[in-house]
């Protein structure tokens, strides 16, 4: 049951991160009209379990006008509402509560900002513990978004003394071609299932301001612009989808099987695998595999 829509309110962003798994940039197109925020949300008060929206980016705050009018709208019919942002905007204590102040007024259930290297570099005193003591100050609900850099450990079980990636960003996106040098790989056919992300009984979609539909970030049931969104919901097939049934039947290694995909030998990790296949199938499948941009395409 679809609980939760996050807003990919524009890609958008003032930062260019390794780890984006959108690929955002201050060169990324597309940022959603309020006319289509309204259009979403009805869709989502005729689907009727969803109960929580997350506006996000790229980021959002580049838009603060729309974004306040985003949380005012979904407030005033009953959804809770989350931001995450980048928290550029927090350059003193005292900035940062003029931009909140709105936001917290207008019923903003959550603020998430981003407090890691990837965003800050090593900076003790950043914008985001700037921003995080100022929404404190001011009674709002804060919390922080903390993505570790890539992390290495030594195998004992399964080969003596092989190094495994165990964890950080996940490996799509920008992350996939820029932190996955030097990282050790598994063979491809290990990976045989999704480990993050529920495709059969979804609880959370993101949208763009495209339409797209995403289950996970580039890889969408459809696109609500052409179908309406309480229809791909109601009507969703997980195992007829060309990508997510494979998927489900044998992880990103069944999915290049399916294909006939050309693949390499060895990936670092389930999402660094179905990336690279995604990738090769974006032309066949591109109302799943979408937008290109998501991919580093344009």
């Amino acid at each position: 049951m679809l609980t939760g829509v996050h807003f990919i309110l524009s890609y958008m962003c003032n930062f260019e991160c390794d780890h984006c798994f959108l690929y955002c940039s201050p060169r990324s197109k597309g940022t959603f009209t309020i006319n289509q925020v309204k259009d979403v949300l009805k869709e989502l008060q005729k689907i009727g379990s969803v109960s929580e929206v997350c506006f996000e980016g790229g980021e959002p705050f580049l838009f603060h006008p729309l974004l306040l009018e985003c949380i005012r709208l979904a407030n005033n019919k009953g959804f809770k509402t989350a931001i995450e942002t980048n928290t550029y905007w927090a350059t003193t204590e005292e900035d940062a509560e003029l931009w909140l102040r709105p936001l917290r007024d207008s019923g903003l259930s959550m603020l998430e900002v981003s407090d890691d290297t990837f965003h800050h570099g090593e900076e003790v005193a950043n914008s985001a513990k700037r921003a995080f003591s100022a929404a404190q100050k001011i009674g709002m609900n804060v919390n922080s978004i903390c993505i570790n850099k890539p992390m290495i450990e030594n195998n004992k079980e399964l080969v003596k003394g092989k190094p495994i990636y165990t964890g950080g960003p996940k490996l799509r996106g920008r992350a996939a071609e820029k932190l996955t040098k030097g990282l050790p790989g598994s063979p491809w056919e290990n990976f045989t299932e999704c480990p993050f992300e529920d495709l059969r009984h979804p609880k959370r979609v993101h949208i763009d301001p495209f339409g797209n539909v995403h289950l996970c970030q580039g890889l969408s049931i459809g696109n609500m612009w052409e179908t309406k969104l309480s229809d791909l919901v109601n009507n969703y097939d997980p195992d007829a989808h060309p990508i997510i049934g494979p998927l489900l039947r044998g992880g990103s290694a069944q999915l290049a099987r399916e294909h006939s995909t050309v693949h390499d030998h060895e990936y670092i990790d389930a999402c660094h695998m179905c990336t690279d296949i995604c990738l090769k199938l974006i032309d066949k499948f591109p109302e799943y595999i979408a937008p290109r941009q998501v991919y580093g395409l344009e």
